[in-house]
């Protein structure tokens, strides 16, 4: 039986990669929780992207876009790290490319640089700005 490939586009096994924190293990840096964050939006983890969001800010969770429309069902694409830098000890900031459809439509793409945060030895994704 061959082993799922991490829908995060790492090259690793989802059980090595994204499925370790989707678990429960702490991710170790930010980058790592954004590309967890990335897969569990392919997987529609609704619990784990509640979890991993930083308490301030945390929508919803019927605001999360994880219930598609009939005929808009989201499809990711991939995702592509641009940057990740140290903010501050407990801060960072990840810039990231995801590409995704609706539907049939035409592909999109979602240029962020988002703000995360650990508290307690976890990452939470804080907020971002669209590029």
């Amino acid at each position: 039986m061959a082993v799922q490939a991490c829908p995060c586009g790492s090259g690793q096994a989802y059980p090595q990669c994204c499925g370790r924190w989707h678990a429960g293990e702490p991710a170790p840096d930010a980058q790592a929780l954004m590309r967890s964050r990335y897969s569990a939006y392919v997987l529609k983890l609704r619990d784990y992207l509640l979890a991993t969001w930083h308490p301030a800010t945390r929508p919803p969770a019927d605001e999360l876009g994880l219930d598609d429309a009939p005929g808009a069902r989201t499809a990711w694409l991939g995702l592509e790290l641009k940057s990740h830098r140290a903010t501050g000890q407990d801060t960072a900031e990840v810039e990231f490319v995801a590409r995704f459809r609706v539907g049939g439509g035409r592909a999109q793409r979602l240029v962020e640089r988002s703000r995360f945060e650990r508290i307690d030895g976890r990452w939470f994704y804080r907020d971002g700005d669209l590029r």
